[in-house]
């Protein structure tokens, strides 16, 4: 792991709380909706579309986890007839640049994690 610069005792710990929001906030769905949302509030079946592959279900759940973790806002409008839309609040904001970051990491060592992949499986 890179040196954060803080001593051992101060680095922040992996706990379960931790581990729970992670695995909420950087599931596979979730990733992307946050993506979408980022560019632009949505309403459910925008979503859908620009994440063709997820099903209702599951994008369902996604913006509820979101939105329980206050990354994600559901908004009502008054128009004839109702009309939810969903957008990224302030503390969803804050994870667009560790998400790039996630994003360009990816893709600069993609082709390294292929060939260890490889390396293991022949290997196995």
């Amino acid at each position: 792991m890179q040196e954060t610069g803080l001593a051992a005792s101060e680095r922040p710990r992996i706990t379960a709380p931790h581990r729970e929001l992670l695995d909420q906030v950087l599931d596979k769905w979730s990733l992307q909706v946050l993506e979408e949302l980022c560019e632009q509030p949505q309403r459910f079946n925008e979503l859908r579309r620009a994440i063709p592959v997820v099903t209702q279900k599951s994008l369902t759940a996604a913006l509820r986890r979101l939105e329980r973790n206050g990354m994600v806002e559901r908004v009502v409008t008054s128009t004839r007839p109702l009309a939810v839309q969903y957008r990224i609040t302030p503390l969803g904001t804050t994870l667009q640049g560790l998400l790039d970051a996630l994003l360009c990491w990816t893709t600069v060592n993609m082709a390294d994690v292929e060939r260890a992949r490889e390396r293991y499986d022949d290997e196995v």
